[in-house]
């Protein structure tokens, strides 16, 4: 039964013979691999790339929407037959000449421009691979320029509070971190103990984005609230667990879990929710070093971008704050040039 309805999809050879679907319509990289399910050789070209996790996890959720849409005449399946599905069949189903792409692409028209260019980027990737061209038709929609709002003042004084007072033990040490470091919220629940270290104030971040290590600075605000978390941490601890961050049940938390303690956190500090994100505080971040001096290059470092471009949309830039950036700027240099002359004479 299961053969019948594979048969009659495009991609799957009709008589069930793999052999009739020639692997010459792959590169001959992959040739060897035809008869192997797409989806694990797929990750495990993702992985060599350095892709991480989590871009994976999108890729799939993206190209499998793309490659269950059906042609007229076509029927639908099941997901399992997807991921299943040979390399060969899966190249013949998503050839870009078939029509299968365009009716994509006129499925996606109500989505937001990122949420539609994320999607393309992982097809374009997928189809790429194995050998087809894009067509020349399919272009991303500009993102446009947005520029993500950071807590004010004030409304930052309200978090500090209300995480504070918290009656949950890790949400001051949350906040804390995010606001001393800038990590990423799936940087920050993949954190283990042993990657903390106290005296030097810093934490080793392993595979973050785009499979990539780095190393996070904290201020001694943090050093103190761990250090209070630490015993809560061993009583919580079951089968040797090394995060760091554990929930009530043993386990280590998720980043869904950290924005359920961000909506509440937005409740008791009166904020809107939707004000409120382990995102937004990373914003933050990065602003607030830039006011207090720093250079976008070290900016960019600490925040864990491949690009400096990415580093200049983080930064919520204000008339005021750039000139100051400038004046600052502009006095280092004049004293540089005082020392010069001084060590000239």
């Amino acid at each position: 039964m299961e053969f019948e309805q594979e048969a009659k999809i495009e991609g799957f050879p009709k008589n069930g013979n793999y052999e009739d679907l020639h692997s010459s319509s792959l590169p001959p990289r992959l040739h060897r691999l035809a008869k192997l399910p797409w989806e694990s050789t797929w990750i495990q070209q993702l992985r060599t790339e350095g892709k991480s996790g989590n871009t994976i996890k999108s890729y799939l959720c993206a190209v499998k929407k793309f490659i269950k849409i059906s042609l007229p005449d076509e029927i639908d399946f099941e997901s399992e037959s997807i991921s299943n599905m040979p390399l060969i069949s899966l190249s013949e189903r998503i050839n870009p000449d078939n029509g299968r792409l365009d009716i994509w692409l006129q499925s996606m028209h109500n989505l937001k421009n990122s949420t539609i260019n994320a999607r393309i980027a992982a097809a374009s990737h997928l189809i790429i691979w194995v050998g087809h061209s894009i067509p020349e038709y399919l272009s991303r929609p500009n993102k446009g320029k947005h520029i993500p709002r950071t807590l004010t003042a004030s409304e930052l004084k309200k978090v500090r509070d209300a995480a504070y007072n918290s009656e949950n033990p890790m949400m001051h040490l949350i906040v804390t971190i995010f606001l001393d470091t800038g990590i990423r919220v799936s940087e920050l629940c993949s954190l283990d103990f042993h990657d903390i270290d106290l005296q030097d104030k810093s934490a080793r971040v392993v595979g973050g984005k785009g499979n990539k290590d780095r190393l996070v600075l904290f201020t001694n605000d943090s050093v103190v609230a761990i250090q209070k978390w630490i015993s809560l941490r061993e009583k919580r601890i079951r089968d040797d667990n090394l995060a760091l961050f554990i929930n009530q049940h043993g386990n280590r938390i998720t980043p869904r879990s950290i924005q359920k303690l961000m909506d509440k956190l937005a409740d008791d500090a009166s904020i809107p929710r939707t004000r409120l994100s382990p995102h937004v505080l990373r914003h933050n971040f990065a602003t607030g070093l830039l006011e207090r001096g720093a250079d976008l290059v070290s900016i960019q470092r600490l925040l864990g971008h491949s690009s400096i471009a990415t580093t200049r949309i983080y930064l919520e830039i204000s008339d005021q704050t750039l000139r100051e950036v400038y004046q600052r700027a502009q006095s280092n240099r004049n004293l540089l040039e005082d020392e010069v002359k001084t060590n000239e004479n």
